[in-house]
Order: C-alpha cells, then structure tokens, then sequence
C-alpha cells in the first residue's frame, strides 16, 4: 500500500461538497423513524417539534462548525478540531469511537436497509425465519446481510479508484433522492391529503400521550415532556447525522475556506426543510395512529399506499435503495480520511497514514469496509444505534465548546469566517445537547451508557498507541 501521491487532489466543488452533506444525512431514518416519535409523544405538533428542534441544532452546529471548518480546512475534520482546541486525547476519543461505531456502524445500519428493501422487489432478501443461510446459536446469516457486505464493498472499491468515481455516484444519487422526496411530499399534499385526516391530527396537537397499538398509556406532562423529546430525538437525530462528513474531506475540497461552510449551511439547511415537510405530508395523509404503528415501522410505505395505492409500497422501495446507496457512497467517501489523519498522528495504523497513487487513502478504505462488514454480520447494528446518539451529540457539544476555548487560545489565528450568531447561538446548542444528553441517559441508561463506555475505552488504547509511537 506503498503511496506515490502525497497529497490530496481538491477537485471538489461547493456542489459536490453539498452533495455530501446532504447525501450522507438522507439514507432510510425519515422513511421509518416518525413512527417511534409518534409513539413517544402522540400527538402532531409535538411530532413536528421534534424535528424542528432537531433541524434547529443540526443548522446551528452545522453554521457554528463553519469558522472550525476556515480555520483548519483539512483532511479529519472534527477529529482535527477537537485535537486543536483540546489535545491529542481528545481528537484520538472522537477517532476512536469513529471508527468503533459511530461511522462504521451507521454504514452497517444503511447498508442493511438497503438490503431490507430491495426485498421488496427480490422476496428472498426479506430477513425473516424463512430466509436464514445458516444458524450457530444465535447467530443468524440472512442473504440480505450478504448484499449489505457486498454494496459496502463495492463502494469502497470505486472510491479506492479515485475521488471522481465517488463525487460522481454522490452528486446524481443525492440529487435524485431529493428530487424523489420532493416529489412524494407534493404528491403527498395536493393529492392525498384530506382534510378530515388532518383535522383529526390538529385536534389535540398539543396533547402530549405515550401511545400503543391499544391506545393511549398516559398522558405526559411536567419534566417527563423533556424526557419524551429527548427519547424520540433519538431517531431524529440519527436521521439527520453525519453533515459533519464534508469536513472529513477538506483536503479534496476546491476552495476550502470558503465552500465547506457554505455546504454545510446548504446541505443542512435543505434536508432540515425536506424531513420537516416529509412530516407534515405524514400528518396530512395518515391518522396518528397509523404512524405510530405502520407496520415495521415503515411510514412512507403506508404514506405512499395512501397516495399512489399498492404501487406505492414499491415506490418506496425504490426510493430508499437509491437513498441508502447514495448514502453509504458519502459515509465511505468521507469516513476514510479521519483515519488517515489520525494515523499521520501516528494514532492509528500506520499503513492507514498511506494514499495510493489514486490519491486517495485506500489501506483506511478497506479497513473501514472490513470493520463495517462485521457489524453487518452482528446483527445488532439497531442497538448500535441507540448507543451512538448520546456520544454523536455529546462530541458535537465538545466541539462546539472548542470554538470558543480556540477564541481564547489562539485569538491571533485566521477566520475567515465567524460562527454565526456568536456566542448565542453555539451556547444554545450547548444547552440543548447537554440537556439531550441528560435526559437521554436518563430514559435509556443501557445503550447510552454502553456507548459512553466505548469512548472510554478508548483512554489505554491511546496511552498504548503514545507508547509504541515512542518506541
């Protein structure tokens, strides 16, 4: 894996660098992930308020990432923010956990779903009893599994090949899932909608309710409302991580200063406006009830059926494998180059610090792939999930304190652009992740606490890692 190009190639455009972010945020979470938010709150506006809140820190982040983004416009991104504002500890924790679950295990998770839905079309795929390839206690091998490992794996390949061939399936993937959403929403609202549905809806929005397939649990009312938010947040949030991604790429970004806070202003922005109006359609289309408990979950398949009838559920289908392939393509793309850095660091393995003569990280690629494949195989990626939402949004807040630790530490350096709305609005996403986080814990202290414990197991591997760079 020897290289003989040392440096990255910028041939990105602020396009290409929206694409990704929009891309890597936009996989199969705003197909499914309203019904576990209705669920937990019942009601239509309070199933609106939880996206809203979500977009809301999504965009502030995303703008407050944009003077970190100026500042230090090179391959690793967060990893490289945290190790500048903190230490080498503190970026080598975000790295770890990175690599351990965070990126490879949603790359897992979307490829799994890419898999699930092409069942539609191809019935052997379904993950059910009747499709099992082999059992060893519990351990169950499904051929979607298979498929998930092999769409991984051949997207790591055509991104070994060159930074190109994976702009290229970003861009028209990205821009033909938006297209597609955008489509169903309109189709959504000036077709389907009826205003009894929606009446019904808005009647009581603002009644908070726990509910289940027999009805109502209870009312939720006084603290446990923030405890309710913060557990459906769970979903929102997973559908609308990884816009950091673009700031992994910074070093094949044409005109970095300026186009990776754009992007990451436009990417985010976009999205947050599609998955709001997504659930509006939602709303207007299904009963409450019905979103909560559509059947696996699968609310735009029964939004669709609504709309287009029985060839809805394959529209759908359709367009989550084009969403997730353009998904897992962007969290490949971008995934890669934090490794790369960190092993240039001499924090992770070395032949991971190497780019082939493709100019790009190929060794960090495979390992990637590799680690990714496995998770696919575990078949606990769904737990995985849960555990990453409370470590993502606790290093988001991490990061944003480092914008102002740098503005103190090193006032003299460049900016070429300012955190927007500075300190309030970095200081308001502060308050609300803590309070995410807080509540988060709180409501689901096995998962969130596996997944704190995870980042702390990165302490010795790092001090092991310090010690061998010594020897």
């Amino acid at each position: 894996m020897s290289s003989t190009q040392q440096e990255f190639k910028p041939s990105l455009s602020l396009l290409d660098a929206t694409m990704v972010v929009a891309g890597s945020m936009i996989g199969s979470g705003i197909f499914i992930v309203s019904a576990d938010i209705t669920r937990n709150v019942g009601s239509a506006g309070w199933l609106l308020v939880v996206w809203l809140v979500t977009g809301f820190m999504t965009l502030t982040a995303a703008l407050s990432y944009g003077e970190l983004s100026a500042m230090f416009p090179k391959a690793g991104g967060q990893y490289v923010y945290l190790k500048e504002a903190f230490n080498k500890l503190a970026g080598f924790l975000y790295g770890w956990s990175f690599f351990t679950v965070i990126q490879t295990a949603t790359i897992a998770a979307v490829g799994v779903a890419f898999s699930k839905f092409t069942g539609y079309f191809i019935p052997a795929l379904d993950i059910n009893d009747e499709n099992i390839l082999f059992q060893i206690g519990v351990f169950k091998l499904y051929p979607a599994q298979i498929v998930s490992i092999v769409i991984i794996a051949l997207l790591t390949y055509i991104n070994t090949r060159g930074v190109n061939g994976g702009k290229a399936i970003q861009t028209v993937f990205t821009i033909t899932k938006l297209l597609s959403l955008f489509g169903l929403i309109v189709f959504g609202l000036m077709m389907a909608a009826k205003a009894d549905v929606w009446n019904a809806n808005w009647s009581n929005a603002w009644e908070m309710n726990k509910l289940s397939e027999g009805g109502m649990i209870a009312g939720v009312a006084g603290s446990a409302v923030l405890g309710a938010i913060a557990a459906s947040m769970v979903g929102s949030i997973f559908s609308s991580d990884a816009w950091n991604n673009v700031t992994f790429i910074a070093g094949e970004i044409k005109n970095p200063k300026r186009n990776i806070g754009l992007s990451l202003f436009l990417g985010t922005l976009i999205v947050t406006l599609i998955y709001v109006a997504a659930n509006v359609m939602y709303i207007s289309v299904l009963p409450m009830n019905e979103i909560a408990f559509a059947k696996q979950d699968r609310v735009a398949v029964a939004a669709a059926n609504e709309i287009f009838g029985n060839v809805g559920t394959y529209v759908i289908a359709a367009m989550i494998m084009i969403s997730t392939f353009g998904c897992i393509n962007g969290l490949v793309l971008a995934g890669a180059r934090v490794y790369y850095t960190m092993a240039q660091d001499g924090l992770f393995f070395k032949q991971a610090g190497t780019l082939n003569k493709n100019a790009v990280p190929q060794w960090a690629l495979w390992a990637q792939c590799v680690w990714a494949s496995l998770l696919c195989l575990s078949g606990q990626y769904g737990d995985l999930l849960d555990m990453i939402s409370f470590v993502v949004v606790l290093f988001y807040v991490l990061t944003i304190i480092g914008i102002f630790v740098l503005r103190a530490k090193r006032p003299d350096i460049e900016r070429p652009y300012k955190a927007f709305a500075y300190p309030i609005l970095p200081i308001i996403y502060i308050i609300l992740g803590l309070t995410f986080c807080f509540f988060l814990i709180t409501m689901k202290p096995l998962y969130a606490g596996i997944g704190f414990g995870i980042v702390l197991l990165g302490i010795p591997v790092y001090y092991i890692a310090v010690a061998n760079q010594k020897k």
